[in-house]
């Protein structure tokens, strides 16, 4: 029996993969997804529309060996592996890119043109750094499939498009992604980070990002002249009422502990300089991290609306008219232990300098769906250092800018950024897959 356990004992460690033979096979690897990365920052497609992308996404995981499965709920990509007995991991990216024109100067920008989903010419860019995101995810694919004698259980990659327009994430749920496959019993990602150096890792346990809504709200009034203000009920003046009053619901209804954003980002009322129109649309984003906020949030924008209509002599034929779009995004939450694994095996793995804790953020991420379903899974998203370290240096010493997500000057460097993101996603993968007992002959 001592014998046997021993075999057992030296064969697992046989398995195990060290750092120094993953950085050496990433680095082997790497020329691939240089060429990847570049056509697909070359190539880019709006949400909805990633039919190209998600070929390529399949393509590649199919030439790694996966079983794979396309266009669920819309062009959603899953590759499966199954390596015996274990948990079943979901590993996501995104594919989608933005509506706008780069600026970056860089040899390989995007130049391409396509149609909005609104049936508006624009350009097209990855300043959200979906490439990276899918560069590292066919990396990470490679190295799971190369060193499955390192863990066990079921990897399911998914590559998920219309993340941008919060549709991604639900398309694919309810096109039916955990009855179609394995239902996962973790989901983890990344995403790049202009503010971190490259070769960085931020983590945060708990709340990571928000909960996001669009909200329209439409104000009605009693139009007329521009010359006779006193004959009308204005629609104009009273959104500027409401505007300003909704700017108490942070500061004044919720606890100050309740972080919360309500931004009214577009405001659309009349047709010329002299006539006061009958209604107003106002656009709004709500940021929150508790679905409790944010039920207490719409309530009050309600009350608020409404309260003021009739302040203003409306009745209640002309109380104001509510939409909000479904799905909304949940909070992404962190979850705690399987965040303090994920750190615990960076630091195994990177400097402890390279791995650094960063607040929370306010805008939002669809991969939160992975983990708020019926049966709810834990999930962690880390930030991947995505900028030049030199650069960020001088940003800080001299003050300029630095361009964010969403900037058409956001230009990621795509080596160390892509290298260190396959060795911490891969790492963290098969630490949660890992291979403590080894199967010999159906018995352990």
């Amino acid at each position: 029996m001592k014998i046997y356990l021993s075999f057992i004992l030296t064969l697992a460690i046989t398995f195990s993969i060290s750092a120094q033979d993953l950085d050496r096979s990433i680095e082997q690897f790497y020329p691939h997804l240089d060429k990847l990365y570049k056509e697909l920052h070359q190539n880019p497609e709006l949400s909805l529309q990633e039919k190209e992308t998600s070929a390529k996404m399949a393509s590649e995981l199919r030439s790694l060996g996966y079983e794979v499965t396309e266009n669920i709920g819309g062009y959603g990509v899953v590759g499966m592996l199954k390596n015996g007995p274990g948990p079943v991991l979901l590993i996501r990216t995104d594919m989608d890119a933005l509506p706008m024109e780069e600026k970056t100067g860089l040899p390989y920008a995007s130049t391409k043109k396509g149609t909005s989903n609104d049936g508006k010419e624009t350009f097209i860019t990855h300043s959200c750094g979906h490439d990276i995101h899918m560069s590292v995810f066919v990396g990470t694919a490679k190295m799971m499939m190369d060193y499955k004698n390192s863990w066990r259980g079921t990897v399911l990659m998914v590559a998920q498009p219309a993340e941008e327009n919060g549709l991604g994430a639900f398309n694919m749920m309810n096109d039916g992604l955990y009855e179609k496959f394995p239902h996962p019993d973790y989901a983890i990602a990344l995403h790049d980070d202009p503010f971190l150096p490259a070769g960085t890792l931020g983590y945060k346990a708990g709340p990571l990002m928000a909960g996001v809504d669009m909200m329209n709200v439409k104000i009605f009034g009693e139009g007329g002249h521009g010359a006779a203000p006193h004959t009308t009920i204005d629609p104009i003046v009273l959104s500027a009422q409401i505007i300003q009053a909704y700017q108490t619901i942070v500061s004044r209804t919720l606890t100050p502990t309740d972080p919360a954003v309500v931004t009214v980002g577009s405001i659309h009322g009349g047709s010329v300089h002299n006539i006061i129109p009958d209604e107003v649309m106002m656009q709004l984003t709500i940021r929150t991290y508790s679905l409790d906020v944010r039920e207490k949030i719409i309530r009050r924008i309600k009350e608020i609306s409404e309260n003021y209509s009739r302040a203003a002599g409306l009745g209640d034929d002309k109380m104001p008219e509510y939409w909000i779009r479904e799905p909304f995004t949940k909070p992404l939450i962190n979850d705690a232990a399987l965040t303090d694994q994920m750190v615990n095996v960076f630091k195994q793995n990177f400097e402890d300098e390279k791995v650094v804790e960063v607040e929370a953020l306010m805008v939002g991420e669809d991969f939160s769906a992975y983990g708020n379903q019926e049966r709810q899974i834990p999930i962690s998203m880390f930030f991947l250092g995505a900028n030049d370290p030199d650069f960020l240096k001088e940003a800080k010493e001299k003050g300029f800018d630095i361009p964010g997500l969403h900037s058409p000057y956001f230009a990621p460097v795509p080596e160390p950024t892509i290298k260190t993101g396959i060795k911490a996603m891969t790492s963290f993968a098969m630490d949660i897959l890992k291979n403590q007992e080894v199967m010999m002959d159906g018995k352990k």
